[in-house]
């Protein structure tokens, strides 16, 4: 029997006299050579972009390396990511500029990073984040647009958003994760049958057959509500474009398995929980990447002012960075670098999980480029110039890694401008007042 090899193929037969069709997963001999590309279109492998917080920064002297460029060197505090330090890079010394407004602590930091602003008050995110703008660019064809995840149980734990005060609440609890993603909606990409639910079927003619209503609504309306009116059906768009995507056979993925069903566990903000719930929901989100149900991510490991605390202790992360006295021997506090270490360890866990997924001659990782970054350098004095941030994976051979990169005492609105520039995102320059800039992080791109 003769056939023609592609992503549609599947093997055909007769069982007790009824025709069956079996689906063929991602295999390399639908890639090129490289394997970063569908042989028979051209079509590219899936780059997936996502960011990873975690809170209350580091201890400068023992977390950033000494070396700049390659072959840097690997402090107390980074000593974790040893095995992936080849697909990690270490970005410092990037100013935030606050243009005379307050440093609000715990806010200032990730709020500027992510919208390239200095706020002036605590009023939720005051802008779209840039990985709003990378989802607007990548996130359309998938299921989700993104997913947001927060590991210590509370669900405005999120740094994602597109502005007006708003957040994307996050996902808390891993088997309500495991539902959102898995559950009834899901559709396996690598079954050999698919039939559209009529449920999803009807929801996308509703959204539809409103578009004229819509249309007359918004001429009726003042400019402050054609503004609100905007942002409220730029989220019906993606919706419609959700559902359409949902409607449509996904191609089938190489990699994607069904993972077994999560029971529910305790979701709070005791570290051995978190670690725990942390875990499931990578390993969650990497399949869901794997089964391209996503591509933009948001995962917060602990909230800035880190509410982070130990079985049967009352005292918190947050606490000890202004309580804990700097032990003169060692140079540290050393409870709170038990919650570095612990952050790092999380980390480290996330991107070998990623890396650990193959897709052709590269990873999953290799095909995903993720930012990670704190809110504050020092936690004691609240510092926000030099905070920590790294990037994982080479977003498909865009981004050049391995790499201990200084930003010369240069605003860091640089580094979210370079992540959208990479991403595809048609920005020229980004950020406001001192923050605005035109120069990306040239050493970062391949």
């Amino acid at each position: 029997m003769s056939f023609t090899l592609n992503r549609r193929t599947a093997l055909r037969g007769m069982v007790n006299g009824m025709a069956v069709a079996v689906g063929l997963p991602l295999l390399d001999a639908f890639l090129d050579g490289n394997g970063t590309a569908m042989a028979a279109t051209g079509a590219p492998v899936p780059v997936r972009f996502g960011t990873w917080f975690w809170g209350l920064g580091v201890n400068p002297p023992r977390w950033y390396p000494s070396k700049i460029g390659a072959d840097y060197d690997l402090k107390e505090e980074l000593a974790a990511i040893a095995p992936l330090k080849h697909k990690v890079n270490i970005l410092g010394d990037f100013s935030l500029p606050l243009d005379g407004k307050p440093n609000l602590p715990h806010i200032s930091g990730g709020i500027g990073i992510r919208t390239g602003m200095a706020i002036a008050s605590d009023r939720g995110l005051p802008a779209p984040s840039f990985d709003v703008a990378i989802g607007d660019m990548i996130g359309t064809r998938t299921r989700f647009r993104s997913l947001e995840l927060s590991a210590t149980g509370d669900p405005r734990n999120s740094l994602s958003g597109r502005g007006n005060g708003n957040l994307n609440p996050a996902e808390v609890s891993p088997a309500a994760l495991y539902t959102r993603i898995f559950g009834p909606d899901f559709r396996d990409p690598n079954s050999a049958t698919f039939t559209p639910d009529p449920a999803l079927l009807a929801r996308r003619s509703v959204l539809s057959g409103v578009a004229d209503q819509r249309q007359a609504l918004h001429a009726r309306l003042g400019a402050a509500d054609r503004q609100k009116l905007d942002q409220y059906f730029t989220s019906v768009r993606q919706l419609e474009k959700q559902l359409d995507v949902q409607l449509t056979k996904p191609e089938p993925m190489q990699s994607c398995v069904v993972p077994k069903s999560v029971a529910d566990r305790p979701v709070n903000a005791e570290i051995e929980n978190v670690m725990a719930n942390h875990q499931v929901m990578t390993d969650l989100l990497v399949m869901a990447l794997a089964c391209d149900n996503v591509r933009v991510f948001n995962m917060n490991f602990n909230n800035g002012a880190s509410s982070l605390t130990r079985i049967g202790s009352t005292i918190t992360h947050h606490q000890l960075t202004h309580e804990e006295v700097m032990d003169n021997r060692l140079g540290y506090q050393p409870e709170v670098t038990f919650y570095v270490n612990k952050c790092m360890e999380a980390w480290t866990y996330f991107i070998k999980a990623l890396d650990a997924v193959q897709e052709g001659e590269r990873t999953l990782l290799d095909n995903a480029l993720v930012f990670a970054h704190s809110e504050t350098e020092f936690a004691k004095f609240h510092t926000i110039d030099n905070i920590p941030m790294m990037t994982a994976g080479s977003a498909g051979g865009r981004v050049k890694t391995g790499l201990h990169i200084t930003g010369e005492g240069t605003p860091v609105s640089r580094v979210g401008l370079t992540l959208q520039q990479l991403m595809g995102v048609p920005v020229d320059k980004w950020g406001t007042d001192s923050m605005e800039t035109n120069k990306p992080v040239s050493a970062l791109i391949a």
